[in-house]
């Protein structure tokens, strides 16, 4: 079985098996925004899983903007008791061997209000005000106008800060004994938002080619590394895009490649945002055949396949659908990934892994996980804005989060 076999990245970290926990927001900081016991108690659980990597869920690298009011933060001069809980969380993530990275995040324009320590009236900044989009309707247009306004233009300076904030953030991950960071650039944060022709319109240095577009996340990834050294790993996830699409493809092709020489150990692929949610959902209906299984479980494979070929040593991870054995496996197997992403049927059985996937003694037949889809509230059929479902789905899985951090088990969502 490949998943079982270990891989060894570019820095030199070992993991022991092909199966990653994906990052998931845990919803359930303090007021602090420090990692606290209840991080500690649903890492902890998860460090039991056998996994071959864990990744966090998105950590700010700014106390202004949050990508909501329960995300961890990364404080601009952490105090003694800041850093101990930090080496805290990374040693209960540890505790087992599986090695732990901590996915840095600026969600940008897509920071709600409330969330972060700014003033009402403060703006959210991106790299262009362009206003997020929830859909056509007068209560979507209403719904993002209220919740996240316009946001403005970024200077030189705010970049600056930016990036110095990951360097700060991915500093302190280090001191506290995590292997390595993944930058998030997908899902519409700010990174994301930087590389994308459609929310960049810039001119400068930073915008109007795919290659200035880029500027900023090579910064980040060459900061770090001279900072960390090169046994630290940094990856960064990226969204997919229409393999159909040739202009747009080759856009991101030429971004990857300048990602890639900047000095990554791993690439993960997933996809969704606020404006285009629908792969942050639960597929309506679980598989019921060999063949719509690998179909319906390979969300993401054909852009890899793509990326596979142009970059045939880049450590390719996918994130997104994997449900069976069967599925992860054959994905492996393709050499369209080297790694395979596991969210949501993480949140309710920590220990998938060792208990079913990676377990010899349960036939591939047996060796699922399909999760029920969420009955959504009858009003949901009202509102026409998709994001509001995908957010909804999304809390149910951070609640299940936070029942293992409290120590009770998670609801039995299985199809």
């Amino acid at each position: 079985m490949l998943a079982s076999k270990e891989i060894t990245l570019p820095s030199g970290l070992v993991l022991p098996n092909r199966l990653a926990k994906a990052a998931m927001a845990e919803a359930m900081a303090p007021a602090s925004h420090v990692p606290d016991e209840k991080f500690h108690i649903a890492y902890g659980e998860w460090a039991k899983g056998g996994w071959g990597m864990i990744l966090t869920g998105n950590v700010q690298v700014s106390e202004l903007y949050l990508g909501q009011p329960g995300d961890i933060q990364t404080p601009a001069s952490p105090s003694d008791t800041t850093k101990q809980m930090w080496k805290e969380w990374a040693d209960a993530t540890q505790q087992f061997g599986t090695p732990a990275l901590v996915q840095l995040c600026h969600p940008g324009r897509q920071s709600p209000s409330g969330a972060g320590n700014r003033t009402w009236f403060s703006k959210n900044i991106a790299p262009s005000a362009v206003q997020l989009n929830l859909g056509p309707s007068l209560l979507a247009k209403a719904a993002a106008a209220l919740k996240f306004g316009t946001p403005r233009e970024m200077t030189h300076e705010d970049i600056t800060l930016v990036i110095d904030q990951f360097v700060a953030g991915a500093k302190q991950t280090h001191e506290a004994g995590f292997k390595g960071v993944e930058l998030h650039a997908a899902h519409g944060y700010l990174l994301s938002q930087f590389l994308s022709p459609t929310m960049n319109l810039r001119t400068d240095e930073f915008g109007g080619s795919p290659a200035k577009r880029s500027e900023i996340v090579l910064r980040i990834i060459r900061r770090i590394r001279a900072e960390t050294g090169p046994s630290f790993t940094i990856g960064i996830k990226l969204n997919s895009v229409d393999a159909s699409a040739s202009s747009s493809l080759d856009e991101v092709i030429e971004q990857i490649s300048l990602i890639k020489d900047a000095g990554i150990d791993f690439m993960e692929i997933s996809g969704g945002s606020y404006e285009d949610p629908n792969m942050l959902k639960e597929p309506a209906q679980a598989p019921t055949s060999k063949k719509s299984t690998l179909q319906r479980e390979a969300f993401f494979l054909t852009f890899a396949q793509t990326v596979r070929s142009h970059f045939p040593t880049l450590i390719l991870m996918v994130t997104g659908g994997f449900r069976t054995r069967t599925g992860m496996e054959a994905a492996l197997q393709s050499g369209a990934c080297d790694i395979i992403g596991i969210g949501r049927p993480a949140a309710v059985l920590p220990l998938l892994p060792k208990e079913i996937i990676l377990n010899e003694e349960i036939q591939d037949e047996d060796a699922s996980v399909k999760l029920k889809p969420l009955v959504l509230p009858g009003w949901m059929k009202w509102v026409s804005i998709t994001a509001v479902g995908a957010g909804l789905q999304s809390d149910y899985y951070g609640g299940q989060i936070q029942r293992i951090a409290i120590g009770l088990t998670p609801v039995d969502s299985r199809a």
